[in-house]
């Protein structure tokens, strides 16, 4: 039960950004393909990955994720920048253009939240906080 309700939960939050991310993608002057818009989703989660990191952790060759990379920079939604310690590395951040871009899903967030919040106790939505803390400090 417990794991049919986290799915549906899941679910529910994965429908409403793709819905957002084909919106936004068919009104964009440049596009994001569905693999370009999950590498560049993968890259913000990742917080400032060098290409090697990205490449790995999506199991795809350097010359792959470059490629991905570069069209992604052309684009302008990934920067790359020298690492203090080693200048043949970059590290990729993502621009204030992903970043609105991936705010879409936020407002839809917000509304879930402030529904819980008129809906439960104070209490219960601390509860909830906390309990929600402890399932993001366990994932990955």
């Amino acid at each position: 039960m417990l794991e049919q309700t986290f799915r549906e939960i899941y679910t529910k939050f994965k429908l409403n950004f793709y819905k957002n991310i084909f919106h936004t993608m068919d009104q964009s002057n440049n596009r994001l393909s569905a693999t370009e818009a999950f590498s560049v989703e993968v890259i913000y989660a990742m917080k400032g990955p060098t290409i090697r990191e990205f490449a790995d952790f999506v199991n795809i060759s350097q010359p792959n994720a470059t490629y991905k990379i570069n069209s992604l920079v052309r684009k302008g939604y990934i920067n790359k920048v020298n690492s203090a310690s080693d200048k043949r590395e970059y590290h990729l951040e993502v621009t204030q253009k992903f970043l609105d871009y991936y705010r879409i899903n936020d407002s839809y967030i917000h509304e879930v939240m402030e529904n819980i919040r008129k809906r439960f106790a104070p209490e219960d939505v601390k509860r909830l906080e906390e309990i929600l803390r402890v399932i993001a400090d366990e994932l990955m």
